[in-house]
């Protein structure tokens, strides 16, 4: 098959937007060493009118957070008719809010922590006494949608209601939906998963996160040169490992992801009890993120993996256009 022109979209309003430019790179390289014709784009106001002008062949989301991972930048897609890499708006958008996905995973058996919502406009003190009520005195505090850790806070058992307050309102003014979590102290381990040419999901090895820049896998711990260490495949039994991949494959499932995911876990230190964190729908891309990491393990090179994956978008059928029907008289 000849090179394909391919459009790399990046940045846009949101928190990750420099995680994303970082994705974008790393994307850009990769095509470019497997042949192909890639051009990068911002995700801004101009993006459908540069995405029509541009006569591409194919679209890699490289995005993350608010309008790029969570079903807007797809809808537009699908509005364009473009071919695009990843999952489709609806599986994006349930992926990208945390309550809605854990409310789609738990009737499929996959493990989750106990979890309350808290929403913009609530009293905190006593939602904060509400949620260590429901949940225990150590949870962690998210907002609703987003990642790379941003707005993510742990709060100890010995920490008073007031700093579980003022958590709740820090991430309230990031995210109009707060999520709280018993915490599960444990591994950080992840999981991505590569559809295979005929769309069958297929888990990777696992990997083992060992953060150094803090004492859990924040922002710093993500992205900071050295700032953890990855290993890969993880450590652990292989009835350990099985379980993991299962519980991956099963939660791209029932999401709806395409294409490829992310699914993060925590693993008890004496039990080896799993527990979902979230998936991922857009994973970071760049030469050593989790995923191209993993899949290098898997014997699949950088550049090889961004080949398979716009190859595949650009064959992938088409859904016809609807014909409309006249308005009975």
């Amino acid at each position: 098959m000849s090179a394909l022109h391919v459009a790399v979209v990046a940045g846009g309003a949101s928190s990750e937007a420099g995680v994303s430019r970082a994705s974008a790179a790393g994307v850009l390289r990769a095509l470019q060493d497997a042949g192909h014709a890639p051009e990068l784009l911002e995700l801004d106001e101009r993006l459908a009118s540069n995405l029509l002008g541009g006569r591409f062949d194919v679209v890699f989301p490289a995005v993350h957070g608010r309008f790029g991972e969570d079903g807007c930048l797809q809808g537009l897609l699908e509005i364009l008719g473009l071919p695009y890499v990843g999952s489709g708006v609806l599986s994006s958008a349930l992926a990208m809010s945390k309550p809605h996905a854990k409310a789609q995973l738990r009737p499929f058996g996959v493990p989750l922590a106990a979890e309350v919502v808290v929403a913009s406009g609530s009293d905190l003190a006593l939602a904060a006494k509400d949620v260590r009520g429901k949940l225990g005195a150590a949870v962690v505090v998210k907002p609703g949608s987003g990642g790379s850790a941003i707005g993510v806070e742990p709060i100890t058992a010995s920490a008073p209601d007031g700093d579980l307050a003022a958590a709740l309102g820090r991430v309230l003014a990031l995210d109009p939906v707060a999520l709280v979590e018993e915490m599960k102290a444990g591994k950080e381990v992840t999981c991505s998963v590569l559809e295979d040419e005929d769309g069958v999901p297929r888990a990777l090895a696992a990997t083992l996160i060992l953060p150094k820049a803090a004492g859990w896998y924040d922002f710093r711990s993500k992205y900071a040169p050295s700032g953890s260490l990855h290993q890969c495949p993880a450590p652990f039994p292989k009835p350990l490992l099985d379980r993991i991949s299962e519980l991956a494959v099963r939660a791209h499932a029932a999401l709806g992801c395409r294409d490829l995911s992310r699914v993060d876990f925590v693993v008890d230190d004496v039990r080896d009890e799993v527990t979902l964190l979230e998936v991922n729908t857009l994973p970071g891309m760049t030469a050593t993120s989790l995923f191209p990491e993993a899949a290098g393990v898997a014997g699949v090179t950088f550049p090889a993996l961004c080949d398979r994956l716009v190859r595949r978008a650009f064959t992938r059928p088409r859904l016809a256009a609807a014909v409309g029907l006249a308005m009975p008289t």
